[in-house]
C-alpha cells in the first residue's frame, strides 16, 4: 500500500472510519413531492372559480344562481367521485389514475375558453372537471401517505392537506391578475398548462406502492408491518369485485357505525363552511363591501399561507393528541370567526380583517388530519381510503350545497349576513358531534381481524 493510498489522499474509495454513514433519499419522499405537485394543480382550479364567477357572469349575462350552480354541482361531483377513485386507484394503481385525472382537468379547463352555452358551464366545469378533481382529492394523498408513510404519517398528511392552499397561495393572485388584465379566459388556459405539466410529472416519478421498488414504507416496524402484511391479507383474501362495487361494499359495511355517521356529518360541515361558503362567495362578499377583486383575492391567498402553517401543524399534533379532541376545537375556532366576518368586512383592509384571515387560515382544512387518523383507526388500514373516499364526498356534497344556498341567500336578501351566521351554526353543532365518537387507538381497526361488520 503506498503512503498516498495509507493516507487517504489517493484513489482509495474506502470512507474514513469517522465518516457518517451516507443514507440515499427514501423514494417515499419522491412520491410525496409528486403527490404535492399533483395536488397544487388540482387546487388550482378549486381556487379560480370564485375569481372567474363575475368575469364569466359580465360577459354571458348568466346569474349567480346559474353559476354558483355549475359550482355546487363541481363540487357534489368531486366529492362523489372520490371513494370510486379510491377504489379505481386500488384496482389500477395510483400513477395510472391520477395522470389521466388531471389530462381531463387540463383540456377541461382549455375547452371552458370555447363555450357558449350555460350547459357547456355546467358540463365542464360540473361534470368532466368535478371528476377530473375528485380523483385527485385529498382521498388521493391518504392513500399515498397511508400507503408509503409509517413515520410521520399525519406530518405527511398534513402537508397533503396543505395542498389546497397552496394553490390558492401560488396560483390564486395570478389568476385574478390574469382575469383582470387579459381576461377569464388567459386564466383558465394557466390552470390548464399547469395541469398538463404536472401530468407529466406524475407520470414519470410516481410509484404506487413501496413494494414495488422493492421498498417497505418510510419509517418501517416490526409492528407496521404486520400492519400492511393483514392489511394485504384482507384484499388478498376478498373476492375480485369491480371498484364500484367494492366501493358501495365498504359504505354498506361501514354505514352501520355511528363514528362514520359522525365523520360524515363532520366533514360535510367542514365543506359547507371552507370551499362552499368562503372559497366560493368570500371574493363576491368583499365586493359588496366595495373591496376591489384583487385585494380580495390576495386575502383569500392569505388565508392559504396561513392554513399551510395549520394544516402541516394539525398533522404533527395528529400524531400526538387525541383526534376528536382536535376536531372539536378546530370546529368550534371555525364557528366564532364566522360570526365575526359581516362586521370586519370594509372597502379597505382594516387590523380586524387581519385578524379573521389568519384565525381562519390557520384552521383552513386542519381537519383533515384527524379525520384520516380517524378513519384508520376505526375501519383499518386496508379500507380506509376508500372509508375516507365516502367521509370526502360529504365534504364536498356539504360544499356544494353550502355555495348554492349562500348564492340564493346573496341573491334574495342582497347580503351575506345569514350565510354566515347559519355556517356558524353548523360549526358548533360538529364540536359536539366529534366529542360523541368512541375513542379508539388501534390503528390496525377492526376490519383487519374480523370479517364481521366493524364496531363503533
Amino acid at each position: 500500500m503506498t503512503d498516498d493510498v495509507a493516507l487517504g489522499t489517493g484513489a482509495s474509495s474506502e470512507p474514513f472510519a469517522g465518516d457518517p454513514p451516507r443514507k440515499p433519499v427514501h423514494r417515499a419522499w419522491i412520491v410525496a413531492g409528486v403527490t404535492l405537485a399533483g395536488l397544487v394543480a388540482a387546487a388550482a382550479f378549486r381556487s379560480s372559480t370564485g375569481v372567474l364567477l363575475e368575469p364569466v357572469e359580465q360577459e354571458f349575462g348568466w346569474s349567480r344562481t346559474t353559476t354558483s350552480g355549475a359550482v355546487s354541482l363541481n363540487l357534489i361531483v368531486y366529492g362523489l367521485t372520490a371513494p370510486f377513485a379510491a377504489a379505481l386507484m386500488e384496482r389500477f394503481g395510483v400513477r395510472r389514475m391520477a395522470t389521466l385525472s388531471l389530462v381531463a382537468v387540463g383540456l377541461a379547463s382549455a375547452a371552458t375558453t370555447l363555450m357558449t352555452s350555460a350547459w357547456h358551464l355546467w358540463v365542464l366545469w360540473g361534470f368532466v372537471i368535478g371528476i377530473g378533481t375528485g380523483s385527485m382529492a385529498l382521498v388521493f394523498g391518504a392513500i399515498v401517505a397511508n400507503r408509503w408513510f409509517v413515520s410521520h404519517r399525519g406530518l405527511v398528511t398534513g402537508i397533503f392537506s396543505a395542498a389546497n392552499a397552496t394553490g390558492q397561495l401560488v396560483f390564486l393572485p395570478a389568476i385574478a391578475w390574469a382575469a383582470t388584465q387579459h381576461g377569464w379566459r388567459a386564466a383558465a388556459l394557466v390552470v390548464a398548462v399547469l395541469a398538463l405539466v404536472v401530468s407529466l410529472l406524475v407520470g414519470l416519478l410516481m410509484a404506487d406502492r413501496p413494494s414495488d421498488r422493492g421498498l417497505l414504507p418510510y419509517g418501517a416496524t416490526a409492528e407496521s408491518e404486520r400492519e400492511a402484511a393483514d392489511a394485504a391479507a384482507v384484499v388478498a383474501a376478498r373476492p375480485r369485485v369491480a371498484p364500484a362495487r367494492h366501493a358501495v361494499a365498504v359504505l354498506v359495511r361501514v354505514s352501520r357505525t355511528w363514528t362514520f355517521w359522525a365523520l360524515m356529518l363532520t366533514f360535510w360541515v367542514c365543506g359547507w363552511s371552507t370551499n362552499g361558503l368562503i372559497q366560493t362567495h368570500f371574493i363576491p362578499a368583499a365586493h359588496d363591501h366595495g373591496m376591489g377583486t384583487q385585494t380580495a383575492a390576495g386575502l383569500l391567498a392569505l388565508v392559504g399561507i396561513f392554513d399551510i402553517a395549520g394544516t402541516v401543524a394539525s398533522g404533527w399534533l395528529t400524531d400526538r393528541v387525541d383526534s376528536r379532541v382536535l376536531l372539536a376545537i378546530y370546529y368550534g375556532g371555525r364557528g366564532l370567526s364566522l360570526l365575526a366576518i359581516d362586521a370586519v368586512m370594509a372597502p379597505d383592509v382594516q387590523p380586524a380583517l387581519w385578524v379573521f384571515i389568519v384565525f381562519y387560515g390557520l384552521d383552513w382544512v386542519a381537519t383533515v388530519p384527524p379525520t384520516v387518523a380517524l378513519c384508520r383507526q376505526h375501519f383499518g388500514l386496508a379500507d380506509s381510503g376508500i372509508v375516507f373516499g365516502w367521509v370526502f364526498a360529504s365534504h364536498m356534497v356539504g360544499a356544494g350545497v353550502g355555495a348554492s344556498i349562500a348564492g340564493w341567500v346573496r341573491e334574495s336578501s342582497g347580503n351575506y349576513g345569514s350565510a354566515w351566521l347559519f355556517a356558524a351554526g353548523l360549526c358548533f353543532a360538529s364540536v359536539v358531534i366529534a366529542l360523541s365518537i368512541p375513542r379508539r387507538v388501534d390503528a390496525r381497526g377492526p376490519a383487519i381481524s374480523a370479517s364481521g361488520p366493524p364496531r363503533g
